[in-house]
């Protein structure tokens, strides 16, 4: 059974979370309600104006209603987590994963090179999948971040396109990707990427909301948690070991991230992994 108070901590947060966000919803949703009216009785030249409005509150309301029902499906594992002796701690981004139709799903955040800085998946598919883009700078959710748009790649199309990432994935019996960027104002700042979602159970306009509900409401939101209530695993000791390679070699940064990420795709680990035997002085790449 998990400790009373740790899983009623969490519960509380996430509780005050789908408040909030419900609040919002439901004030954006009245404010299209008033700009509906207003479009209705306004002058021709101004209703266009007012629909406008009134589609960018309905739009934040959706996003605001999608962050709530993610807090409330976090609660609901907390509360059965409560209850069941020696299960393993639920996962909020298992709900994001369920909510985009699938049980694998990863959420990456990226640099101004667009390399990740921090990856938080639901279960061990979708980390391995994400560890494989990482160590080799190709791959879906890479291609939504740069092209900050959906993009989906699926059965042969997969192989074909993505000559490494492809038959890579393909070999942790995955055999189709969706990646949407996760971005505010223009500004790309992830990707929240699915793996084998069955199909019918979501669709892209679902999975575009839910991107930005965790953009806008957990990532970058005022009173969000960009961690994903501690979950999130940070890249922060692979760029540590790349510039240690890098003074060691005299090469470019850049290069040093490569040769870490080759070195760990070579042996079959995790980049972090090998970056904690350059830290350790363990290892040292030449």
């Amino acid at each position: 059974m998990a400790t009373g108070g740790a899983a009623a901590d969490l519960m509380a947060s996430a509780e005050r979370k789908a408040v909030v966000a419900r609040a919002r919803h439901e004030s954006e949703s009245d404010a299209a309600e008033q700009h509906e009216l207003l479009a209705g009785q306004a002058p021709t030249e101004y209703r266009a104006g007012y629909r406008r409005m009134a589609e960018v509150h309905r739009s934040t309301a959706a996003r605001h209603l999608t962050a709530a029902r993610l807090q409330d499906d976090y609660v609901a594992r907390l509360s059965s987590w409560s209850r069941e002796r020696g299960a393993p701690e639920p996962l909020f981004r298992s709900g994001v994963a369920a909510a985009c139709g699938t049980t694998s799903a990863a959420v990456t955040l990226v640099g101004a090179t667009l390399d990740q800085l921090a990856l938080a998946a639901s279960d061990e598919p979708a980390r391995a999948a994400q560890e494989l883009e990482f160590l080799l700078g190709e791959g879906p959710a890479r291609d939504a971040a740069c092209l900050v748009r959906p993009v989906t790649a699926a059965g042969s199309a997969l192989l074909d396109r993505r000559p490494g990432y492809g038959p890579a994935v393909a070999g942790l019996g995955i055999g189709t990707v969706a990646a949407v960027p996760l971005s505010l104002s223009g500004t790309c700042v992830g990707a929240l990427a699915v793996f084998d979602p069955v199909r019918g159970v979501t669709d892209p306009d679902t999975f575009a909301e839910v991107a930005e509900a965790l953009t806008r409401s957990m990532i970058l939101g005022v009173d969000g948690d960009p961690g994903m209530y501690g979950t999130t695993d940070l890249r922060a000791k692979v760029h540590q070991a790349s510039r240690m390679v890098c003074v060691h070699l005299g090469c470019p940064v850049t290069d040093a991230l490569e040769l870490v990420k080759a070195h760990a795709f070579a042996e079959g680990v995790s980049a972090h992994s090998v970056a904690e035997r350059i830290l350790r002085g363990e290892l040292r790449l030449c």
